[in-house]
């Protein structure tokens, strides 16, 4: 894929954002919902390729968009996989709170698996102590091999884990073992891109969260040798130990993207750990994006000034 084309999905990630970022602390999580969709749809329709939704907006009536198995693109000559989400933390973006970003990834044809379950239990981390992690492992025997990995501490790692009452005995868990714990309203993907990058303050993000998220979070990950390890469970709140044999596998990156020429571009909307949220100014506004590029393992942060009296051109 041409490494052009990386700098394409930032347009569509910052058009979202900046949609989206209006509606920060102002309680309406539908419509800036709506506003980061309407944005991407657009925005997207003018970057040469000929897209496949695989992982996207839910499909909740016929007028959805950007739901999976929907086409994208100007329908270019480039067939590949797309996975987004127009607005992930909804909910935080409306109630003022960090963590709410826009994310898009594409790569070659068949690369993103996608399942029915709709949750996952996961581990997430950077490079360095990517092939160390390991879910059927106990959280302390990978929190040793983490500390081990990164040359440091237990007692000095801090994970990232959404704030549920499933998440009681982990939390318990994290702590018995003398490491510090970064509570989160929402947002275990930003959690687990922060996780993967250096300088965030965040060594590993553990715990249940959404698979549509996971899967966009190992694209994200396969494209900068960060380690990402999964779990599909039929329900957030399922007791794991419980469950049949068939459905303890356990998926790595690689199962879960089957190839190295994948692209990932995020837009912050609200602040967190990796990247600064959206903001306006008289006349414009500022975006911070990321975006990682698999083929050569570049992590790119651009820092954006937009001008609303010029409007973006995106045919």
């Amino acid at each position: 894929m041409d490494r052009n084309l990386a700098l394409e999905l930032v347009r569509v990630t910052e058009a979202a954002a900046l949609a989206s970022a209006r509606f920060f602390g102002k309680g309406d999580p539908a419509a800036a919902d709506r506003a980061a969709v309407s944005a991407m749809e657009l925005a997207i329709r003018g970057v040469n390729i000929n897209g496949g939704i695989v992982i996207g907006e839910d499909r909740i009536s016929e007028a959805s968009r950007l739901c999976s198995g929907d086409s994208v693109g100007a329908a270019g000559k480039l067939e590949v996989d797309v996975a987004l989400d127009c607005l992930e933390c909804a909910g935080s973006l409306a109630n003022g709170q960090p963590n709410a970003i826009s994310a898009i990834a594409i790569g070659q044809k068949n690369s993103f698996k996608s399942f029915m379950e709709l949750y996952m239990r996961k581990i997430a981390v950077g490079p360095e102590a990517a092939d160390r992690i390991d879910l059927n492992a106990s959280t302390f025997d990978n929190l040793v091999r983490i500390a081990e990995a990164k040359r440091t501490y237990v007692e000095n790692l801090t994970v990232s884990i959404l704030e549920r009452p499933r998440h009681r005995r982990l939390i318990d868990e994290v702590r018995a073992a003398g490491a510090r714990i970064e509570l989160i309203k929402d947002g275990d993907l930003a959690a687990a891109i922060a996780a993967a990058l250096p300088g965030t303050g965040v060594d590993v993000m553990m715990g249940i969260g959404g698979s549509k998220q996971g899967i966009i979070a190992a694209a994200a990950l396969a494209c900068i040798q960060g380690g990402f390890q999964a779990q599909l469970l039929p329900e957030a709140d399922i007791d794991i130990e419980k469950l049949p044999e068939e459905s303890r596998r356990i998926y790595s990156v690689d199962d879960l993207i089957g190839s190295s020429n994948v692209m990932f571009a995020a837009t912050g909307v609200s602040h967190s750990d990796f990247i600064e949220g959206v903001i306006f100014r008289p006349g414009g506004a500022v975006t911070n994006s990321v975006v990682f590029r698999g083929k050569s393992g570049t992590i790119r942060y651009l820092k954006t000034e937009h001008f609303f009296d010029k409007a973006p051109d995106y045919t």
